[in-house]
């Protein structure tokens, strides 16, 4: 029961402290204004990363598929969040995209 306590205490400490140090670190000195917005830029260029393969590529070995449907209901679904902000409204708005392209695609 030790082992698995230590071990416990353990993985708490090594996710905790990598995640503490750089807050506590900078949390006492000021940004420049040219880092703060680049740190603005992150969060966007990760969902980009994250989502532009799956909406283009396609099959094994990956080739570019620029006919899928999720690319399709994608740039809708940006546009409606892009001009509305609404978080809600873009996963409804999503969803009936996506059953609608299943409705309305080749079967």
């Amino acid at each position: 029961m030790g082992d698995y306590l230590l071990l416990l205490l353990g993985m708490g400490l090594v996710t905790y402290l990598p995640r503490w140090a750089p807050l506590h670190y900078l949390s006492r000195r000021s940004l420049p204004e040219w880092f703060i917005q680049w740190l603005e830029l992150i969060p966007a260029s990760i969902l980009s990363a994250l989502l532009l393969p799956a909406l283009i590529l396609e099959g094994i070995p990956r080739h570019i598929d620029l006919a899928r449907p999720e690319l399709w209901v994608a740039l809708p679904t940006f546009f409606f969040a892009w001009r509305t902000r609404s978080l809600g409204g873009t996963v409804v708005v999503g969803m009936l995209l996506f059953w609608l392209a299943g409705k309305l695609g080749p079967q």
